[in-house]
Formats: C-alpha cells, sequence, structure tokens
C-alpha cells in the first residue's frame, strides 16, 4: 500500500509514524512550573541530537483537545530546563499514569506516589529509582506547524547513571537495564541483544512471528482505537 500524505490529517499521520518507527525511546521527562509545580509526562518523540556539546531532541504536541499546550512544554518554555529520566519495567505503569492531564495545580509526583530526587543544576527533581537522568538545559525551541507541535533541544548538563551501569572507559551496561520503549499505542520491553549475522535457520524460524504479550492480551489486542487513547498520548484516567 502506498499512502499520499497529502490525503492524511495529522491524527492519521501519526497512527502511521507511531506504528512504523519502533521501538521508541521513552524520555520520562520532569519539570517544575513557575508556581514551583513538578510535573511528569512520557514524551517518545525523543533522541539524541549531538555530541558535543550533547544534546538530546523532544517533540511536544498539544494536549487531547488539540489546542492546549502541554505543561511540560510550558515549564520548559518558563523554565529553560528539564530532567529526562529513564523509563524501566519497574516504572512502566508509573509512567504510563503520568500521561494522564493532571490539571497545572498539581505534583504529579505526589500524585503517582513518586519520591523525587534533587538534581544539581536544574530545579526540576528526578525520579527516584530511574537508573539513568539527564539534567538539562535548553538549547532551543522549533515551532513544527501553526497546531502547536514543537521541537525542544536541550544540552545535557549532568548525566546521572547507577553506579552498577557504568563500566570502564565510560560505558553503560545496557544489556543490564530493563527499559521500555513505545510501540505505537503500548509498549515493549528490551530484553533481548544480538550481533549480525544471524543464522539462517534461526532467522527463517523468527519468520513472520509477532511479538510475545507478557500481558496475556490477544496477539492482536492494540488500544490505539479504544477511548482510552488519544494523539497527545493522553490517558483517560490516571492509573488507566
Amino acid at each position: 500500500m502506498i499512502v499520499d500524505a497529502a490525503d492524511l490529517d495529522a491524527n492519521a499521520a501519526y497512527k502511521l509514524l507511531i506504528g512504523s518507527i519502533v521501538r521508541r525511546a521513552v524520555a520520562w521527562v520532569s519539570t517544575v512550573s513557575s508556581d514551583g509545580v513538578a510535573n511528569l509526562a512520557p514524551i517518545s518523540f525523543f533522541t539524541a541530537v549531538g555530541r558535543e556539546p550533547p544534546l538530546v531532541s523532544l517533540t511536544l504536541q498539544p494536549r487531547s483537545d488539540g489546542v492546549t499546550l502541554k505543561d511540560t512544554l510550558i515549564n520548559i518554555r518558563e523554565s529553560g530546563e528539564f530532567v529526562t529520566n529513564l523509563a524501566t519495567l519497574p516504572l512502566a505503569h508509573a509512567m504510563h499514569s503520568s500521561a494522564f492531564e493532571f490539571d497545572a495545580a498539581v505534583d504529579e509526583f505526589h500524585a503517582l506516589q513518586l519520591e523525587k530526587e534533587p538534581s544539581e543544576v536544574v530545579s526540576a527533581p528526578r525520579v527516584k529509582g530511574a537508573p539513568i537522568s539527564f539534567e538539562c538545559v535548553v538549547d532551543r525551541i522549533i515551532p513544527v506547524n501553526e497546531v502547536g507541535d514543537h521541537v525542544v533541544w536541550g544540552e545535557v548538563v549532568r548525566f546521572h547513571v547507577a553506579d552498577e551501569l557504568h563500566l570502564d572507559r565510560g560505558r553503560i551496561d545496557t544489556a543490564a537495564v530493563p527499559a521500555v520503549g513505545r510501540l505505537a499505542a503500548e509498549y515493549t520491553l528490551v530484553d533481548n541483544v544480538f550481533t549480525t549475522p544471524l543464522d539462517e535457520e534461526l532467522l527463517a524460524a523468527r519468520d513472520g512471528r509477532r511479538m510475545q504479550r507478557p500481558d496475556a492480551r490477544p496477539a492482536d489486542f492494540s488500544p490505539i482505537d479504544s477511548r482510552d487513547w488519544s494523539p497527545s498520548g493522553a490517558t483517560s484516567v490516571p492509573g488507566a
């Protein structure tokens, strides 16, 4: 099938992007408002941008109403800083729950019963238990379109890495990290590693095989067309 992007609205294009660009790393972003209220949000349009200086990128859409800017973007714009926390399996449900569109006056750490760890340079706290966090200051904010999408570049000024993950020569023991990634409207656990080439028999045995589902849902299940999904990534109720 060939799809002309000019024929798609934003939601249809979004579905094709998030279903095709997999696995996407999740930046669990913590910020603080001008009133001192802490905010948390999972952002899966996230990647590294540069190495000198170290830069990361976040792309944020509006809230589920398609108009209102997310608290994360407002806080980043006003404070000029943020923290990205690595989402791992033990924290996956809390991370998912933080996608609920809480009122801006709600401290989401408290609402989700998460503990804070202080940062060294920025005002935003880190998530206690996250094995890797980046303290970031804003490099630039780029408006993408007229409907409220923005790209944020942040310079990493502090790397927080759990001692057991920091190896010789500054490497990360990636195989020891139960990292959670985003698929379309669901998540995946990064739990295997390989180098190429792989044995032809192994490749043949895996041809056409679907992903395994540790949550015991049907093999063809997807929440993307349910009431609990929105193109903003928000969940409909806390803890959903």
